[in-house]
């Protein structure tokens, strides 16, 4: 499918999974969850109610590390009729400090893609989750100075993208997002009449999953790495 980006003004980049990698440690951490409470339930069964525990309280915690450790110890509680030990309630929060504290691993190409991007175009991120854990792992990624604006949203809805391209005051049209969630970072654009590239990562979120139904007849380019984004914008 040949796309036209003439008139692009503004690239936008999802952060986790797309620029460094993120889900891989949340799935790390779930084994380990499965394997602290193995005592209470098969690894399975304590896989999908952790998933059920996340999603009751994201409306409450939001997305993120943070968030996702709550979870642990309501999930641990609840399993085990309130008798958990302060052992087990520990360790889950030394899995949060090290989720936290993990060094920032870029994804193949990024810092060359933003480099060459940014001399043609505004390039912002938009990202959800902690405020204060994105704004770190940014910081510790050493790519803050390529972008021109940083948004921090608590969902990436429409209302949520149209918000922010009125604070970029530019039409949708004008705007590029490049993500790895077709949930959060393309199919939300497509709708408001904005670009998007697909960047898969090899494991997604089940939160964040869609059916072909979904994405039937929905216009976006999928690249197989974020380098490949720039033989897009050869002679633009």
């Amino acid at each position: 499918m040949e796309v036209d980006y003439a008139n692009i003004k503004v690239i936008g980049f999802d952060a986790d999974d797309t620029l460094w990698v993120n889900e891989t440690y949340f799935r790390e951490a779930e084994e380990e969850v499965g394997r602290l409470l193995s005592h209470y339930e098969t690894p399975n069964k304590i896989d999908q109610e952790l998933f059920r525990m996340e999603i009751k309280n994201l409306p409450t915690y939001g997305y993120g590390v943070k968030g996702f450790v709550l979870s642990m110890i309501e999930l641990a509680i609840e399993l085990s009729n309130s008798s958990v030990s302060n052992d087990i309630i520990s360790k889950m929060l030394d899995i949060g400090k090290d989720m936290i504290n993990k060094p920032i691993e870029l994804l193949d190409g990024v810092e060359q893609v933003l480099k060459s991007l940014s001399k043609d175009y505004r390039l912002i991120l938009a990202t959800k989750g902690d405020l204060l854990d994105q704004e770190r792992k940014l910081e510790k990624s050493g790519l803050l100075q390529y972008f021109h604006h940083i948004e921090v949203l608590s969902e990436k809805q429409e209302a949520n993208y149209k918000k922010l391209l009125r604070h970029l005051d530019i039409n949708p049209s004008e705007f590029l997002m490049v993500g790895n969630s077709l949930k959060s970072d393309i199919l939300p654009l497509v709708n408001i009449g904005a670009q998007a590239i697909h960047v898969p990562f090899h494991t997604t979120w089940q939160h964040e999953k869609v059916t072909k139904k979904e994405t039937n007849g929905m216009e976006y380019k999928t690249v197989d790495s974020l380098s490949e984004i720039l033989k897009l914008f050869k002679g633009k």
